[in-house]
């Protein structure tokens, strides 16, 4: 019942917790450690490091300074001069080379091939000579009716010679025929291989431009040169229709070997026109063209060593002359 008697609205008096004597040491006791604690040794205390005593200074930046366009020209050229010299040392270098190996009979590429001679043969081959390997695919088979053309006239130029010579067996007065056509078959045979065959073959096999014109220009003369062994002029060394004609009055078995061989001049003359209008043909769509031509020839005759030296020791030969008249 005790309970019920106190009266609810009375004041009551404030109990602080932390004032309570356990409570009040243990703080008290903990706030003076923590102002005791000193994070620096005792060793360290009172010394201080002295700042710099050199006054400082102001960061100055040094002007970029842009090389003139002279001297940045001349550093260039300069630079071209070095790597020209180095080139020039290197390929000098490379012909030393080149030339060893060759006076100590070192294969230094691609063995000549032709004319395909027996090993025991005191000469040797002077090409080489591969036309599924130098030769595009598309070119290949109109560069080879070429060499079988070539093979032609040279077996036509031999027949020539045998029909010549029967012809002089029966007729005194053909000897400068059988001479004349001895000369034809020493003089064609090499000099067409060289001076038309090898220049449509360079042609086909590196686009050559220079090589092309060569070839329309020799083989043009070859085909007048056939058409003219083929009407068979007398005393020209030729077995011509008209030699033919003319010996089929002294012996009918040499006129008639002298008329094969009259035809075997025609068909030389008439394969050549037609291999000359499928070169053009081919030629026009390579892209060559006469400007490139002349290229070429400029570029070979300026690179050549031997033009080099020969121009050269002309210019010095001038200058020497020209020093000593002053």
């Amino acid at each position: 019942m005790s309970g019920f008697d106190s009266n609810p609205f009375e004041e009551t008096v404030d109990v602080n917790p932390f004032q309570d004597p356990s409570v009040t040491q243990v703080t008290n006791s903990a706030i003076d450690g923590i102002e005791s604690f000193s994070p620096f040794p005792d060793s360290n205390s009172g010394s201080t490091i002295p700042a710099s005593s050199v006054p400082s200074q102001p960061a100055v930046l040094q002007p970029s300074v842009d090389p003139s366009p002279k001297a940045t020209a001349a550093a260039a050229q300069a630079n071209l001069l070095k790597q020209q010299e180095e080139l020039e040392r290197k390929a000098a270098e490379l012909d030393r080379r080149e030339r060893d190996l060759q006076s100590q009979g070192v294969p230094t590429g691609k063995q000549n091939n032709w004319p395909p001679l027996p090993k025991i043969f005191p000469i040797k081959p002077c090409f080489y000579q591969d036309f599924s390997e130098e030769i595009p695919l598309e070119h290949q088979r109109l560069c080879k009716m070429l060499y079988y053309l070539w093979m032609w006239q040279c077996v036509t130029l031999f027949l020539n010679v045998l029909a010549c010579l029967a012809y002089f067996t029966t007729h005194g007065e053909a000897g400068i025929d059988f001479g004349f056509s001895i000369l034809w078959f020493i003089m064609f045979s090499p000099c067409s291989f060289l001076c038309w065959y090898r220049p449509v073959y360079k042609a086909f096999r590196s686009d050559s431009s220079f090589n092309f014109f060569l070839f329309f220009f020799i083989f043009f003369a070859q085909i007048v040169v056939s058409v003219i062994q083929s009407v068979g002029i007398p005393k020209w060394g030729n077995s011509g229709w008209i030699s033919a004609i003319e010996a089929l009055g002294y012996n009918s078995a040499v006129g008639a070997i002298m008329m094969v061989v009259a035809a075997f001049f025609t068909t030389s003359a008439t394969l050549s026109v037609i291999l000359l209008k499928m070169v053009h043909s081919n030629y026009r769509r390579t892209g060559a063209s006469f400007q490139k031509a002349q290229q070429e020839f400029s570029q070979g005759v300026l690179t050549n060593r031997t033009f080099q030296s020969a121009a050269a020791s002309a210019a010095t030969t001038a200058a020497q002359s020209s020093l000593q008249r002053n």
